[in-house]
C-alpha cells in the first residue's frame, strides 16, 4: 500500500513508519520539524528512515492548505495515519494558538485531503486527555467525554467530532486512537521519563507534581505501534445496532470508531520513578509540587473494544519498558 504518515519525525510517527516499511509498504512521511523540542532528535529519527527505498520525506505543515492539497493530489495515498499535532497539556496553557493551527486547521486539511482523493481509511491520534473530568475508572470509549480540562484535550475531542462528521457525510472510514502516556526509546524530551532520566543522571532534582499522588496507564511505544498498525488494517465500520435514542459514544451508524490504547495496568508515579532509579542505580533528589492546571490525577484504559475488534491488548510491563528506554538513552547520549 501507499501510506501517508504525518508527524513522521515524531516519537510515535517514527516508530509507525519503521514498522510499515519493514513489512513492505510504501510510506510518505510528513513533518514540519518545528522547534517544540530539540530538532536534532527529529533529524536523528529521520536518518534511520531514509535508508529504506520505499520511504519519501516531505517537509510541510499540516496547516498549510495549499501544500496539503498538492500532497494529496499527487500522493495517491491508499491510507493515512495522522500523528502530527501540537502535543502537550501544559504547553497549551502557554501557546494556545498553536493547538488551533495544528490540531484543528491542520486536521481539517487532512480530512479534506482524504475526502477528495479516495483514501480508504484514516487513522488519527486522539488522547486519553479527552476523558478530562471523568472519574469512573477504567476510562471506556463508551463513556461521554464532554468535560475536557485543557485546550489540548478539547482539540483532540474536536478531532473525533470532525472525523465523525466526515464519516457521516461522505462515508469515509475514520478511526481515532486515544493513547495513554506513551514512553520508550526515541521518546519526547518533554515527557516525564525523559525528564526524570536526564535530571537523575545529571544530578538535578526531579519535579513530582500532585506530590506523587498520580497513577498513569504507562504504555510502551511498541504496544502503541502495534495498536496503530492493527487498527489501520481493520477499516472502521458502522455499528448496525447504534441508536440515536441511546447513542453509544464509541461507535456510530457511520464508519467511525474510537479506541483506547493503554496498558490497562495503572502504575503509581512513585513506583514508576522507583523502577527508573533501580535501572539507573541512583536515587533521585525529589521536589514535590502541587498538581498542575489541566492535569488529571489518574488514567486507566479500558481496552475491551480494542480486543473485541482487532484482537489486541498492550502487555509490556513498566519494568521492561523503562529498562529499554534507559538502554537507548545511554547509547544515544553516550552516557556510561
Amino acid at each position: 500500500m501507499n501510506i501517508l504518515v504525518t508527524g513522521a519525525a515524531g516519537f510515535i510517527g517514527f516508530h509507525v513508519c519503521q514498522r510499515l516499511l519493514e513489512r513492505g509498504e510504501c510510506v510518505t512521511g510528513l513533518d514540519n520539524l518545528n522547534d517544540y523540542y530539540d530538532a536534532s532528535l527529529k533529524d536523528a529519527r529521520l536518518e534511520r528512515l531514509k535508508p529504506y527505498d520505499d520511504f519519501r520525506f516531505v517537509k510541510a505543515d499540516l496547516a498549510d492548505r495549499q501544500a496539503m492539497e498538492e500532497l494529496f493530489r499527487f500522493g495517491k495515498f491508499d491510507k493515512v495515519v495522522n500523528l502530527a499535532a501540537q502535543a502537550g497539556v501544559r504547553y497549551s496553557l502557554i501557546n494556545p494558538y498553536s493547538y488551533i493551527d495544528s490540531n484543528i486547521q491542520g486536521f481539517l486539511n487532512i480530512l479534506e485531503g482524504c475526502r477528495h482523493n479516495g483514501v480508504a481509511h484514516l487513522v488519527y491520534a486522539s488522547s486519553s486527555s479527552v476523558y478530562g473530568a471523568n472519574e469512573t475508572m477504567p476510562f471506556s470509549v463508551h463513556d461521554n467525554v464532554d468535560h475536557p480540562l485543557s485546550l489540548y484535550a478539547a482539540s483532540k475531542k474536536a478531532n473525533e467530532l470532525m472525523a465523525h462528521t466526515y464519516s457521516h457525510l461522505y462515508g469515509m472510514p475514520t478511526t481515532g486512537l486515544r493513547f495513554f502516556t506513551v514512553y520508550g526509546p526515541w521518546g519526547r524530551p518533554d515527557m516525564a521519563l525523559f525528564l526524570f532520566t536526564d535530571a537523575i543522571i545529571n544530578g538535578r532534582p526531579i519535579k513530582i507534581f500532585n506530590y506523587g499522588n498520580h497513577r498513569r496507564d504507562f504504555t510502551y511505544i511498541d504496544d502503541i505501534t502495534e495498536g496503530v498498525i492493527r487498527t489501520l488494517d481493520h477499516t472502521a465500520e458502522s455499528n448496525p445496532e447504534w441508536s440515536g435514542f441511546n447513542p453509544d459514544p464509541g461507535s456510530s451508524k457511520a464508519p467511525w470508531r474510537v479506541y483506547n490504547i493503554g496498558n490497562s495496568k495503572p502504575v503509581n508515579l512513585m513506583d514508576y520513578i522507583g523502577a527508573l532509579e533501580r535501572e539507573l542505580g541512583k536515587i533521585a533528589e525529589k521536589e514535590f509540587l502541587p498538581m498542575q492546571p489541566g492535569d488529571v490525577p489518574d488514567t486507566y484504559a479500558d481496552v475491551d473494544q480494542l480486543m473485541q475488534d482487532v484482537h489486541y491488548k498492550p502487555e509490556t510491563p513498566v519494568e521492561a519498558g523503562v529498562r529499554r528506554f534507559v538502554a537507548w538513552y545511554r547509547d544515544y547520549y553516550g552516557v556510561a
